[in-house]
């Protein structure tokens, strides 16, 4: 059985409608970007907040936040030149490769990263790593090691949760997902990923509750229940049948679970 990709953090499009009427920093549309998120500023005096290594920094995490991948590593190589390699540039550099798909390269950054103060953050990048290619029993061994090193981050535990979710191991979810519920009330990520664990282990009543007070729409709840028929074919839906039959011939977006995106993480997901 295929798996969806991961991201680790349940995102659901149904048009340009997501989960919990909330758009991920990493994939939300932009009308007018800000003018710092593609090229440095054009002004004097908002080019020069870029002549310290902290406000680069922070440039650079905007632009990831805003899903600009592919720039961001156009100006970690500037800011590298500029202030030399650090664990946090490249810390942001393994985390662009990975979301552009230059995953061995990603890999081998995370990896040099792991005896350093950022290595909760590259255990946690090594396991998004191994979701992506659908290793989810090497993204759970990863993204312990991570939650060892970081137990309070509640998207960390949120990707932990629905990485043991996709290896159907759905008794090594409950903890990681109620932790992340409780220490993040009201992410619609995290809600998301709970009611489909409630739906897979058939607590449908539960996974019902959990989506009511989301405010999901019917697009988002049906993708929901789809994805949980895949992982356990015995689940009971949330929605009845005919209800979801009728939803269903209705003239919906495209409805899709795409690796979000996390990026929280994620990615706002760190």
């Amino acid at each position: 059985m295929k798996t969806p990709s991961l991201h680790l953090a349940l995102l659901l499009c149904a048009s340009a409608f997501l989960v919990g009427a909330c758009a991920a920093p990493a994939t939300r549309a932009m009308a007018e970007p800000p003018p710092a998120a593609g090229n440095p500023p054009a002004d004097p005096a908002a080019e020069s907040t870029l002549e310290t290594l902290p406000t680069y920094l922070s440039l650079v995490q905007q632009m990831q936040g805003n899903g600009m991948w592919f720039a961001s590593l156009a100006h970690i190589d500037a800011m590298e030149q500029k202030f030399g390699a650090s664990p946090e540039t490249r810390l942001l550099k393994a985390d662009a490769l990975r979301q552009t798909g230059q995953w061995p390269a990603s890999e081998a950054l995370y990896l040099k990263l792991l005896d350093t103060p950022v290595r909760a953050a590259a255990y946690r990048g090594l396991g998004l790593l191994a979701g992506n290619q659908q290793h989810f029993p090497q993204a759970i061994e990863q993204l312990e090691k991570a939650r060892q090193l970081r137990p309070t981050d509640g998207m960390l535990l949120n990707d932990l949760g629905y990485a043991h979710l996709m290896a159907v191991r759905f008794d090594g979810a409950q903890l990681p997902l109620m932790q992340a519920t409780q220490l993040l009330p009201g992410n619609p990520k995290v809600a998301g990923n709970l009611a489909l664990y409630f739906l897979v282990v058939g607590q449908a009543d539960q996974a019902r509750r959990v989506m009511d007070q989301g405010r999901f729409s019917a697009e988002a709840r049906q993708a929901i229940e789809q994805l949980a028929q895949t992982l356990n074919p015995q689940s009971t839906p949330a929605m009845p049948a005919a209800q979801l039959r009728l939803k269903s011939a209705q003239e919906l977006g495209p409805v899709r679970v795409t690796q979000v995106t996390t990026e929280p993480s994620a990615e706002s997901a760190r």
